[in-house]
C-alpha cells in the first residue's frame, strides 16, 4: 500500500515538472513570435524569409553605387616648372678698356635715358691718345704749309712734277694720320665715359669709385622699358607640344599672371640637356627682373573626346577596365585609355555613350555582382513608403468597418437586456 502511495506521489511530481516545462516552452515561443513580429514591421510584412524578414537584411547588404554616362569633352595635361623673369630688352654694359673708376653717377633702381652718363674710367690711354692726336695735328699743319709754298714754286716751274706729287702725298698722309689719331682719342674718351645705350632701369651696378676694371668687365645691367618676359626649360616631350602663341601662366606670391609663348628653341642646352622657352608677360611689369616664378604650360590636350572620371578606371596588369551598371548587375569592361589628368580620362575604345560607368568604389565591384544604383534606391524607398501608407489606410478603414458592425450588433439587443448588466454592476458596487 505504501509502495502504491509512493508511486502515485512520483507521478504527480512528474506531471508538475512537465507542466512547468510546457509553460516555459510556451513563454519562449511567445517571446520569439513577438520578436519576429516586431522585426517584420521594418519591411512590408511577413515572417522570417518573407518580404519583410531575411530578404530585407540581404537587400541592406547590397552596395549602392553612382554611375554616369561617358561625356564628350576636352582633356588638358599641364606641366609645371620654374622660370626666371626677364625684361624684354636687356643690355649688359661692359668696360671697353682697362683703368680705374673715377666716378659712378647712377645706382641700382635708377631710371636712365639713352646717352646718359653712367660712370667714368681713367683708361690710362686718353692722355697718350691726345698726345698722338696733337702730334698728328702739328704734322698735318706743317705738311699743308709746305704744300702751299711748293704750289707757288710748281706754278713757276721751279720744281718738277715728281717733286710736286711728293709734297701732295705728304700732305695727304698727314691728314690721314691726324684723322686716325683723333678717332683713337675720341674712342678712348668714349671708353672712359660710359653712357647708357638704351633707356630703362638700372638692374645691377657692379662697380664703385676707385675700383680697377679690365677690358670686358661687366659694369651694369639695364632693362628696357617694355613688357617683362619669362624664360624656362622643358623636356623634349613637352617642347614638341609647344608652339608660338600658346597661352601659359606664371604664379608669384600667390598671384597668377597670363603670358604667351614667343620663342621655342629646338636646340638642347649644353648645360642641362633641356630646351629653352621664352614667353611674354604683358601684365607683369610689377615683377622684379631675375625673380623666380612657377611656370605652367599645357603640354598635351585632346578635344572632343569621350571622357569618364579618372577614378572610375582600374588597371589589371597595365590594362584599363571600368565597371558598367546594367539592370542591377555589374559588368567589367576592358577599355583603351588615352590622355588623362587628375579628373578625367580619355576613352579611345570599349564604351558607348549609353553605358552607365560606375564612378564610386565598392568592395562588391566584380563581374556579375548585384548593386543598387544611387537614385533608383531612393525611388524604390519612396514607393515602399507610399505602399505602406496605403496599406495602413486600408487597415484603418477595415477596422472602422468592424467597429461599426459591432456597434450595430449592440443596438439590436432588447433595451432591458442591455440595461441589466449595468444594473447588476451598480448593485455590486453598492
Amino acid at each position: 500500500m505504501s509502495k502504491l502511495s509512493s508511486l502515485m506521489e512520483t507521478v504527480k511530481q512528474n506531471k508538475k515538472k512537465t507542466a512547468i516545462i510546457a509553460v516555459v516552452v510556451l513563454i519562449v515561443l511567445a517571446a520569439l513570435f513577438m520578436r519576429f513580429k516586431g522585426g517584420s514591421k521594418g519591411g512590408s510584412g511577413g515572417g522570417p524569409g518573407g518580404p519583410g524578414g531575411m530578404q530585407d537584411t540581404q537587400m541592406d547588404n547590397v552596395a549602392t553605387v553612382a554611375a554616369e554616362n561617358p561625356k564628350s569633352g576636352t582633356i588638358e595635361r599641364t606641366t609645371s616648372t620654374s622660370g626666371t623673369v626677364e625684361a624684354s630688352d636687356v643690355v649688359y654694359v661692359y668696360a671697353k678698356a682697362s683703368g680705374d673708376v673715377t666716378g659712378v653717377n647712377v645706382s641700382v633702381g635708377d631710371m636712365v635715358t639713352a646717352g646718359q652718363l653712367l660712370c667714368t674710367i681713367n683708361t690710362e690711354q686718353v692722355e697718350t691718345a691726345k698726345n698722338a692726336m696733337d702730334s698728328a695735328s702739328v704734322n698735318l699743319t706743317e705738311a699743308q704749309s709746305n704744300l702751299s709754298r711748293m704750289q707757288l714754286l710748281y706754278q713757276g716751274g721751279d720744281i718738277s712734277d715728281q717733286e710736286w706729287e711728293q709734297y701732295q702725298n705728304q700732305a695727304k698722309t698727314a691728314q690721314l694720320n691726324y684723322e686716325s689719331a683723333k678717332l683713337n682719342y675720341d674712342r678712348q674718351v668714349e671708353y672712359s665715359s660710359v653712357t647708357a645705350p638704351i633707356s630703362g632701369k638700372i638692374e645691377t651696378m657692379d662697380i664703385d669709385v676707385y675700383d680697377h676694371v679690365n677690358q670686358q668687365t661687366q659694369l651694369c645691367v639695364i632693362s628696357g622699358e617694355g613688357d617683362k618676359r619669362v624664360s624656362f626649360y622643358v623636356s623634349e616631350r613637352v617642347m614638341s607640344n609647344l608652339n608660338q602663341g600658346d597661352a601659359m601662366t606664371i604664379v608669384k606670391d600667390g598671384t597668377t599672371y597670363d603670358g604667351v609663348i614667343t620663342d621655342v628653341s629646338s636646340m638642347a642646352d649644353e648645360s642641362n640637356g633641356l630646351f629653352k622657352i621664352k614667353a611674354e608677360l604683358p601684365e607683369a611689369n610689377s615683377l622684379s627682373t631675375g625673380s623666380n616664378v612657377k611656370v605652367t604650360v599645357t603640354s598635351e590636350h585632346a578635344e572632343n573626346v569621350m571622357t569618364v572620371p579618372v577614378d572610375a578606371i582600374y588597371y589589371d596588369n597595365g590594362v584599363g577596365n571600368v565597371y558598367v551598371y546594367q539592370d542591377g548587375t555589374v559588368h567589367k569592361v576592358e577599355v583603351e585609355v588615352g590622355l588623362y589628368n587628375t579628373e578625367l580620362a580619355e576613352i579611345k575604345s570599349g564604351l558607348t555613350a549609353d553605358d552607365l560607368v560606375i564612378s564610386t568604389w565598392s568592395s562588391q565591384l566584380y563581374e556579375g555582382s548585384t548593386v543598387n544604383l544611387k537614385g533608383e534606391e531612393t525611388d524604390a524607398a519612396a514607393a515602399d513608403e507610399a505602399g505602406n501608407q496605403k496599406a495602413d489606410a486600408l487597415a484603418g478603414s477595415e477596422n472602422g468597418q468592424k467597429a461599426g458592425a459591432s456597434a450595430d450588433g449592440g443596438n439590436d439587443q432588447p433595451a432591458g437586456d442591455a440595461g441589466a448588466p449595468k444594473d447588476a454592476k451598480n448593485g455590486q458596487k453598492q
